[in-house]
C-alpha cells in the first residue's frame, strides 16, 4: 500500500484523507464508465462518445490490495463523512468505496462485520451498492497439484496434462524480494514483461509504474517471492506473490510473448503455485480478480467484493441505478460457468 501511494499509477493523484484522525488510503483519477461494463454495453457506450466523458472520481481504497483497507479505529460514519467532504473539496463527480469484502471466507468475523456495517451505512446515505469483481482462491486441502487435478472430469484432466507437458522445457526459480538479484537492470527487464501483459489485457485502468515495482522487488521485509520461469536459460515470465496470513497471494505476472503462450506459462504457474502452497503448509492460494472464466476452469472458488458509489449528478445517479447490473460482468460470467459449460481456454 505504501509503495502504491508513494508511486501511484499513471494518471492517478494522491488524496490526503483522514477519518477519526487516522489515514485512509485514497486517490483520485479520471474514470471511464466503460471500464467494468459488459462487452455489448461497452460498445454501445463507446458509440455515445462525447456524451460520456471520463469523470473525475475519488476512490477510497487502492488497486493493489485484494480488499479495501480501513484503519482499525475509524467508524463507518466517520469514513463516510470524511469521504463526502473530500469529494466536495475536490469537485469530483463520483465517489467510490472500492473492493469492500462481502462475507469473505478469507477474512475473520470482525472484518466481515465491519464491512457489512460500512455497506449499510453508505447505502442509507444514498450510495449505490454494486457487485464488484470476483476474487478467485483455491483452498489447499490436497497434498499436491496432481491430487487436485484428479478431482476434475476426464476431459479436463486430459487438457491440463497436455498443457503441463511444457514443464519439461521450463525451469522455475523462487527468488525472495529484497535480494541481490533485483538490481536496476533486472527490475527494468521484469517491468517490461509486466507491461507486455498490461498492453494485451482487456481492462486498462491502473498502469503501475517502474518506481512501484522497484520498491516492491527490492523490499526486504514484505514476504515477497518471485517465481522466475526460464526456457533455455532465458527468463520468459515471472510471477510475483506474497505470503500473508497463511496464504499465497498472487499479485502480478509478466510474460515474454509468444514464448509464454507457446509454453502455456499461465497454466504452469497456476499449478506450480498450488504445489508451492501444499508443500509449505499454506491455507489458500489467492489468485486475484481478473479472468474469472479461466480461473473457474482451473478450479478456483470465488468470493465477491462490493463497490459503494456516490453520484453527485442526479440524472447520472438515476441511470446508474437502472443499469448497474450491466456493470457487474464477473457475476454474469460465473453464473454461466459450470463444469459442463466451460470451454477449453488458452492464455
Amino acid at each position: 500500500m505504501d509503495a502504491f501511494l508513494d508511486a501511484l499509477p499513471e494518471g492517478f493523484t494522491p488524496v490526503a484523507l483522514e477519518a477519526d484522525s487516522q489515514r485512509v488510503p485514497a486517490f483520485a483519477a479520471k474514470l471511464d464508465l466503460t471500464t467494468t461494463a459488459e462487452k455489448d454495453v461497452k460498445e454501445l457506450l463507446k458509440r455515445l462518445g462525447r456524451l460520456l466523458p471520463k469523470l473525475k472520481t475519488l476512490f477510497i481504497g487502492t488497486t493493489v490490495s485484494e480488499y479495501a483497507l480501513f484503519p482499525d479505529k475509524a467508524s463507518p460514519a466517520a469514513l463516510k463523512k470524511a469521504a463526502i467532504t473530500k469529494l466536495r473539496n475536490l469537485k469530483a463527480a463520483l465517489l467510490i468505496f472500492k473492493d469492500i469484502p462481502d462475507a469473505s471466507p478469507l477474512l475473520g468475523d470482525r472484518e466481515n462485520a465491519f464491512s457489512k456495517e460500512l455497506v449499510s451505512t453508505l447505502e442509507k446515505s444514498g450510495f449505490i451498492i454494486m457487485q464488484g469483481q470476483a476474487l478467485a482462491y483455491v483452498p489447499i486441502n490436497f497434498a499436491s497439484s496432481e491430487e487436485f487435478i484428479q478431482r476434475f472430469s476426464k476431459s479436463r484432466r486430459k487438457d491440463f496434462k497436455r498443457k503441463l507437458r511444457s514443464f519439461f522445457d521450463i525451469t522455475v526459480e523462487a527468488v525472495r524480494t529484497g535480494g541481490p538479484f533485483f538490481n536496476d537492470a533486472a527490475v527494468e527487464f521484469l517491468y517490461g514483461l509486466f507491461v507486455n501483459v498490461y498492453n494485451q489485457s482487456e481492462v486498462h485502468f491502473d498502469k503501475l509504474t517502474l518506481e512501484f515495482f522497484k520498491r516492491i522487488f527490492t523490499g526486504k521485509n514484505n514476504n515477497g517471492v518471485v517465481f522466475l520461469y526460464r526456457h533455455n536459460d532465458r527468463i520468459i515470465g515471472f510471477n510475483l506473490c506474497f505470503v500473508s496470513g497463511g496464504n499465497l497471494v498472487d499479485k502480478y505476472v509478466g510474460f515474454a510473448y509468444p514464448d509464454a503462450r507457446d509454453h502455456n506459462l499461465y497454466f504452469l504457474s497456476w499449478f506450480y503455485n498450488l504445489d508451492y502452497c501444499a508443500s509449505n503448509g499454506l491455507k489458500n492460494f489467492v489468485a486475484g480478480w481478473t479472468d474469472p472464466e479461466i480461473k473457474a476452469y482451473l478450479g478456483a472458488e470465488f468470493t465477491y467484493t462490493r463497490h459503494a458509489v456516490y453520484v453527485k449528478n442526479p440524472l447520472l445517479r438515476m441511470v446508474l441505478r437502472r443499469l448497474r447490473k450491466f456493470f457487474e460482468p464477473d457475476k454474469k460470467t460465473l453464473e454461466k460457468a459450470d463444469d459442463g459449460g466451460l470451454r477449453r481456454l488458452s492464455v
